[in-house]
């Protein structure tokens, strides 16, 4: 199976699953907001439990129907990519922690991604 190594920018937002922007969750406008950009990709990720600045526990409980869980927002893509979303994140997020790290990517796959995703 074909293989491409490159370098990348990796953006971690973590937010609760409550947080809302407009009428829709913060994350699912994130990624929508994501892909009109041409982002290479992103994830959302839910947790069972944790806490932020706040020190309040956020989590579904054990016997909580209603979550409030923990989300991680996950985005790879080239610095170029990267530096056109941030204005959208700082635009949406009022609550919340970005990181922002330097990856190195490794691709399987036949599918050949846009040549802007990889530095090499």
């Amino acid at each position: 199976m074909p293989k491409i190594t490159g370098k990348a920018k990796r953006v971690r937002i973590y937010l609760c699953q409550t947080d809302r922007s407009r009428r829709s969750t913060l994350y699912e406008l994130i990624v929508r907001k994501a892909k009109e950009l041409d982002v290479a990709g992103a994830s959302v990720f839910r947790g069972i439990e944790g806490y932020g600045a706040n020190c309040r526990i956020h989590g579904a409980g054990r016997f909580s129907l209603a979550c409030d869980a923990p989300i991680v927002i996950e985005i790879v893509d080239s610095e170029d990519y990267i530096a056109k979303l941030l204005p959208v994140i700082d635009g949406l997020v009022e609550e919340g922690l970005v990181t922002i790290d330097d990856v190195d990517i490794v691709m399987y796959g036949t599918r050949r991604p846009r040549n802007t995703f990889i530095q090499i």
